[in-house]
């Protein structure tokens, strides 16, 4: 399907972000409008509403100086998911945004120092950290495609009539139930996999 040219394509892309704004404001208690008459750009007022997201994931993040790498990883991409997942689109308005304020630096330097002294170079620790971060917000990014809250399923995603569409394709058919439902597992599976590959890359474990 191609995208919308133009008019047209700022149109729907300008439309995506005000709903966003709408479900985003609500949730962190703020109204539209004041969003709207501070901040001149919709990049401006998304990276502002991503730093608040932040905050108070990190508010609630209990993370162990004790932790293994691989143990610091779980929790942190576990608690950015479950994050995101508390706001509708949520991985959408956080995905590419920057953020305003320097909060995000003391867990970051915690982090890197951990991987630092486990034998990680910091471009490996950076790269590793990184790379579990982007698997994250993709797999919530295509997650919140299908439920955009928790308790909310869009429409079109059911899985049996999928499959009877699908019926000449009896592999492809069947996986629509391993990529639309039981999110919880796919996403611990895939983060597994993710740092079962830290590991072998750099034989670090």
């Amino acid at each position: 399907m191609q995208r919308p040219s133009g008019g047209l394509g700022d149109l729907c892309a300008l439309g995506c972000v005000l709903s966003w704004v709408s479900h985003i404001a609500r949730e962190l208690d703020v109204k539209a409008p004041a969003l709207y008459w501070h901040f001149k750009r919709k990049q401006a007022m998304l990276d502002e509403m991503a730093t608040e997201m932040y905050r108070r994931m990190v508010a609630d993040s209990l993370l162990d100086p004790g932790d293994t790498w691989q143990e610091r990883l779980l929790k942190a991409d576990r608690g950015l998911r479950a994050a995101l997942l508390g706001y509708r689109d949520g991985a959408k308005v956080f995905s590419g945004s920057r953020f305003t304020g320097i909060e995000h630096a003391g867990q970051m330097e915690d982090t890197l120092r951990l991987f630092t002294a486990a034998g990680f170079t910091l471009a490996q620790a950076v790269c590793a950290t990184s790379t579990t971060y982007l698997y994250t917000l993709g797999f919530v990014t295509e997650e919140q495609g299908v439920k955009p809250l928790p308790d909310e399923r869009r429409e079109g995603y059911d899985i049996e009539e999928r499959a009877r569409l699908m019926a000449d394709f009896p592999l492809s058919a069947r996986a629509g139930a391993e990529i639309f439902e039981d999110h919880d597992r796919h996403f611990a599976e895939g983060l597994a996999l993710v740092i079962a590959g830290i590991e072998a890359r750099y034989g670090i474990r």
